[in-house]
């Protein structure tokens, strides 16, 4: 890969962090993605020419994601991974589902949305994921922006209403040959605080990054199993219909295309859909390498 940059440039995230712009970084995120080499080097070419002190990696990431939107839509709706899981929302039942379909392509069976009853009081459960070994109790922090985290408050509130509940199993003596597991899923960010007081009482994480390896975009880029909000042949509007529908997993479109029909969506359109919907579910071997300093939405 070519080397285009002769000195430092300084980037805004959007946290607002200033670090120094990562070429390896944003070629790591495109190759992830699954561009080729030229495409690849065509938009590093296209990013240093707009390159300035300050810019931010929004700017950075719009203009690496239109040249792969122009040239290779399945892998410009893997890039915008981050963005479309955002879009999930406002509410946060689609991530619930989204986590749920991801948990079961790990092997667990799972539950979303149960009233579980603990030793004092009732709590209701965002997801519960079984497995032969675990028993998981799950909540799942959906945030629809970007440069939100998750801080020290979750795991607190969550550990005392995990431990509620994990009296009450014990007390009836469920899941005896099992582990009870409390975990906390988020599309962002943990703070500092929140990661050291979750392995401080045992309560397992997953962010956008953390942890280092089998985070939340390395279980996406394993399994293929990419929200229909990736898809860049779809309008926002259309998006929003199809969550409604409960169709979350751009998969599912695969079985169900008369769904398509239903939204207005005929050929062929149609086909254009479920093409670029095929092309995003081919699984990506993931890169577990070290981060660095930031440059594209997939790592931001």
């Amino acid at each position: 890969m070519m080397q285009i940059m002769q000195q430092e440039i300084i980037i805004t995230k959007s946290t607002g962090e200033k670090v120094p712009f990562s070429e390896k970084k944003l070629v790591r995120s495109l190759q992830r993605s699954g561009a080729g080499k030229d495409l690849i080097d065509e938009i590093l070419l296209t990013v240093k020419n707009e390159l300035h002190e300050g810019i931010t990696t929004k700017e950075i990431y719009r203009t690496a994601y239109k040249l792969l939107k122009k040239k290779a839509r399945s892998t410009a709706a893997r890039y915008k991974l981050k963005n479309a899981i955002m879009e999930l929302g406002p509410s946060g039942y689609p991530f619930e589902q989204f986590v749920a379909e991801l948990l079961k392509y790990q092997g667990y069976q799972v539950k979303i949305g149960e009233i579980v009853e603990g030793h004092c009081v009732k709590h209701e459960v965002d997801v519960i994921a079984d497995s032969e070994e675990e028993h998981a109790v799950i909540e799942c922090k959906f945030h629809n922006r970007q440069g939100y985290y998750c801080d020290v408050k979750i795991p607190l509130y969550f550990h005392a209403r995990f431990l509620d509940i994990e009296k009450k199993l014990k007390s009836k003596g469920e899941h005896q040959n099992k582990s009870h597991q409390g975990w906390i899923f988020t599309n962002t960010r943990f703070s500092n605080d929140a990661i050291q007081y979750a392995n401080c009482v045992g309560l397992k994480l997953m962010g956008w990054d953390y942890p280092q390896k089998g985070n939340l975009k390395q279980w996406v880029d394993i399994s293929g199993l990419h929200p229909i909000t990736c898809l860049t042949t779809l309008t926002k509007a259309e998006k929003v219909k199809l969550l409604d529908k409960k169709i979350v997993i751009s998969r599912d479109l695969q079985n169900q295309t008369k769904l398509l029909d239903e939204i207005g969506i005929h050929s062929p359109r149609k086909e254009k859909v479920l093409e670029e919907s095929r092309g995003l579910c081919e699984k990506l071997i993931p890169d577990f390498s070290n981060s660095e300093g930031g440059t594209s939405e997939r790592d931001t």
